[in-house]
């Protein structure tokens, strides 16, 4: 397999992960927090006929983005290209980043919705954006893993054909 395959197919791994962790982000915060608790809609600008269509695209992004991750995911294994722990760091990465994401951008500086309403944010937010750089930072530690995994595979395999 030549270097610049063995890359592209690499990066294959780390973004079918991120794309499964924002949909999986996703999916959960739709879920739990717009669904079950009724803490939020996605856009809570407007009336609630139309958060709850927002709320219906948001859904359908988020499963868009899983279906999609878990389509590369079955070529990777066909290919025998599978390399879990990397597209293990890229789940946490992506699920990671999407709620710093949301937390920071979305809740504080657009505004277009709080995790909750008529109660004191700060602790939901301390908590919501403490997950998210928990997950990134693991997301990050997985993937330093997996390249240190990768080239000691390499000098394995170069020391065997010497």
């Amino acid at each position: 397999m030549s270097v610049h395959n063995q890359a592209n197919l690499l990066k294959r791994n780390l973004f079918s992960g991120v794309l499964f962790g924002i949909g999986l982000a996703a999916f959960i915060d739709e879920t739990v927090f717009h669904q079950l608790l009724h803490w939020h809609h996605f856009y809570d600008k407007s009336t609630t006929a139309l958060g709850l269509v927002s709320d219906g695209v948001f859904h359908a992004f988020s499963w868009f983005a899983t279906i999609a991750s878990l389509f590369m995911f079955a070529d990777l294994r066909r290919k025998s290209a599978l390399n879990f722990l990397r597209w293990l760091g890229g789940v946490f990465l992506g699920y990671g980043l999407f709620q710093l994401y949301d937390g920071t951008v979305q809740h504080k500086v657009m505004r277009i919705h709080q995790i909750r309403y008529n109660v004191d944010i700060l602790p939901y937010d301390m908590i919501w954006n403490a997950v998210a750089l928990a997950s990134v930072i693991i997301g990050f530690r997985l993937l330093s893993r997996s390249r240190s995994k990768s080239q000691q595979n390499k000098g394995n395999k170069t020391n065997e054909s010497s």
